[in-house]
């Protein structure tokens, strides 16, 4: 049974940083890719960035480049996302998800995800 927690959402204000943290257990963490998503209110689901299961890869959407990292640590079966210089616009309801491949940027191909942390920034 996979499960993944996510933690370090809040309230910050535009142009300052949070950092998520998403802690996995259930499957051989090394062997498959990571991703972020967020929601809002209203919209879909969209994949924000992946990393491969040994970091070597990583992808990110347009709007987040140079913005935000995406890190992990197979060691302690943790990833993580920096969030720097937030925007109003990032205000989402934050998951972290697992797929099966060792690295994808297709969305679908994450299978199970956690329950979530959100991230409001004040404008």
């Amino acid at each position: 049974q996979v499960q993944l927690v996510e933690s370090g959402g809040g309230l910050v204000q535009a142009g300052g940083s949070l950092t998520l943290s998403c802690a996995a257990a259930g499957r051989t963490f090394s062997s498959y890719a990571m991703g972020w998503f967020r929601q809002a209110p209203g919209k879909e689901r969209d994949l924000v960035a992946a990393i491969s299961g040994g970091g070597d890869k990583i992808f990110y959407t347009d709007s987040v480049k140079g913005r935000f990292t995406f890190s992990r640590d197979n060691a302690k079966n943790t990833v993580y996302l920096q969030m720097n210089s937030l925007r109003p616009e990032d205000t989402a309801l934050y998951y972290c998800a697992v797929s099966s491949y060792y690295y994808t940027q297709r969305a679908e191909a994450y299978d199970y995800r956690g329950q979530g942390t959100q991230v409001t920034v004040s404008s």
